[in-house]
This record gives structure tokens, sequence and C-alpha cells, in this order.
């Protein structure tokens, strides 16, 4: 029997690791159906079924599961040595991966990603927006970037982007005129409220912060919401309040269709981390990236000491 291809058993990997053949080739950017006939080849070839699928789930049997521990790390020493003549180019190449929530996709990384992929012309830059917290390696991703209470103890982080945001909380001057205007937190009870559900299925309560004091609300509303988007728009719209990101709500309240209310209350929170696992042989567009935004971060301190 030859030796099975390197590329069946990258691709054996990808949809072990996915659990899902549409996943994985999502993540590859190739179709599921080439993903199918390299595993279809692979097992020919060994003469063992590697993974049960069924129309709702693709599973590891236990000759797979197997294969796949050895696989992990040999397929990971391979990437690396191959990475390793990154070295002797001028520039780094290859494709970086990152997971990132949504506000960052949309308010963060704009500003660091143009001038990171001027800078490096060889790389492609993969960015997936998610406001779930995964296993970013077990997903195929190189980093990814979260904020501080999701971050796992043993991933190196690293500041990226504002170091401080805030929620705010506004409605139209439409809605304050016809409901009135909240003194404090616990108002919200009495007013609609759109509220944002996550991809996870968690709603999460509305948590205002003043000096020393914390304000946790579990509010109500016509509107449940998937993207913020959505529901600031409603908001404008006159049917309640949204509490969200700053960023999200700026050009509204720029432009007078949504006022802000409790400003006093407005939590406020360290920015984002970029995080990646601690490893000596990082991949060069993963550490050309890292470099970058350190760089970015000392010119910055640097023009607040002038």
């Amino acid at each position: 029997m030859r030796d099975p291809d390197l590329a069946d058993l990258d691709a054996f990997r990808a949809v072990a690791e996915s659990r899902s053949f549409r996943r994985a080739a999502a993540l590859r950017n190739v179709s599921a159906s080439s993903l199918s006939a390299a595993l279809q080849r692979l097992e020919a070839q060994l003469g063992l079924r590697l993974l049960n699928r069924t129309t709702r789930s693709v599973t590891p049997t236990e000759a797979g599961q197997r294969l796949l521990d050895r696989l992990r790390p040999a397929l990971g020493e391979i990437g690396a040595a191959l990475d390793a003549i990154n070295d002797f180019r001028a520039t780094p190449t290859g494709t970086l991966r990152l997971d990132v929530p949504h506000i960052v996709a949309r308010h963060v990384l704009p500003g660091i990603a143009i001038p990171f992929l001027k800078a490096h012309p060889g790389i492609t830059l993969e960015i997936r927006a998610n406001d779930t917290f995964i296993d970013v390696l077990a997903a195929g991703f190189d980093a990814g970037i979260r904020y501080d209470e999701s971050l796992e103890r043993d991933m190196i982080r690293l500041p990226i982007g504002p170091r401080r945001q805030r929620f705010v909380l506004a409605a139209s001057p439409g809605y304050l005129a016809r409901a009135g205007t909240p003194r404090h937190p616990d108002d919200l009870l009495r007013h609609a409220c759109i509220r944002h559900r996550f991809a996870s299925g968690n709603i999460l309560q509305w948590e205002f912060e003043k000096g020393h004091k914390t304000v946790k609300l579990k509010v109500a509303g016509p509107l449940i919401a998937s993207t913020a988007d959505l529901a600031v728009n409603v908001a404008i719209g006159g049917l309640g309040f949204v509490y969200t990101f700053e960023e999200y709500l700026a050009p509204a309240l720029k432009a007078g269709s949504l006022t802000g209310v409790l400003p006093d209350w407005w939590a406020e929170f360290s920015g984002p981390y970029l995080y990646y696992p601690s490893r000596n042989l990082m991949p060069a567009p993963l550490r050309a990236f890292v470099d970058f935004v350190k760089a970015l971060a000392a010119g910055s301190n640097a023009a607040t000491d002038l």
C-alpha cells in the first residue's frame, strides 16, 4: 500500500476537528465535495472508516480518533517546518486566520488591517466575525480577538485597538417625548428596551455602573435582535432604548436621531486583546501581525508622551 497523500490527511483532520464538511470547507475556502472526495480516497486506501457521517453530524470512529490524535502534532510540525522558510524571504507570506467579535471586525480591525496588508503584500488576512467564544486552534484559526473576560489563561494576550470602550444607552427624541426620560437605571424596567441575542442563545442583562455601584437589569421590550445594526435602527424608529457599544451608536448620536440617556451610568470596560497560543515556532504571518500591532501600540504611546 502506498503512503496516503498528505493533502488527504490534512483534509481528514480539518473535517474531524470541525465535525462538519461544510464548516471545514468554509475555513479552508474549498468546496465540501472536495473534502468528501479526499476522505473517500483516504478511507479506501486505508481500508478503514475514519468518520461516521449522518445528515446531522460528523464524528470520528475509534480508528479515526486515534489517527487524528497522532496527526495533530505531526501536521503541526510539518506546517511549522514549511513556515520556517519564510525567514528567508524579504517579506513573510501565507494566510493569517483570525476569529473576532463583530464590533472588532467593523470598528477596530479596518484601521489596523489596511496598513498591515499594505506593509505585507504576501499575506492574506482571513477574518471571521463571530460573537461566540470558541477554541480558535481547533476551529482552524491562528489567533483570535476577544475581551478580557473571555480569555483563557494559557493564551498570550496582546492589547489591540482602543484600550477603553463603553456601552451607551440611547433612545430616539420621539420615544423620550412620548415615554419620558429615566432618571435611574431601574426606571428602564418600565420602558421598552431592545435586546440582543448572541449566537449562543444568551440574552445578557443590562449592566450599569456609577462609582462603586452596579445595577443589573433584565429588561423587556418589543424586539430581540441578533445584530447591532437592527437594534440601532429600531431604536431610531422610536420603539425603545438600545444599550450597546458606543461605536455603533456614534453616527446616530451625532446626527441627533438618538439621544444619550443616563451618561453617568454607562458601563466602561477594557478594550479587546489579540490572543494566541504560546509556542516557539509561531507562523510567520501571525508573527508579522503581532509585531505590527506592538509597533502601532509603541507609536501611539510615544505620541501620547509628547
